[in-house]
């Protein structure tokens, strides 16, 4: 029982994965990322290594700007329609 007591105790270290932001012209700033009480300050064009759940976070991120993006072009096409008559 005092041995499962002890590995509980231990801190797990979370699974790190490589990534690298793009840097583009018209976004150059570095990226921030809150996790778990921690902060993470990415920077654009350089592999870092992160912990897992960060890279998702920042997965989600896009996909999220996707989706909203395409929200966007569905309910301007109306308006589009109205300035051409």
């Amino acid at each position: 029982m005092a041995e499962n007591k002890n590995q509980t105790a231990k801190a797990v270290k979370p699974k790190k994965v490589k990534i690298k932001l793009p840097l583009t012209r018209t976004e150059k700033d570095d990226v921030y990322v809150g996790l778990n009480g921690k902060s993470y300050l990415i920077k654009r064009g350089v592999e870092v290594e992160v912990p897992l759940g960060v890279a998702k976070i920042l997965e989600r991120k896009e996909k999220m700007l996707s989706i909203a993006m395409e929200y966007e072009a569905q309910a301007a096409a109306p308006l589009e329609e109205l300035a051409k008559q």
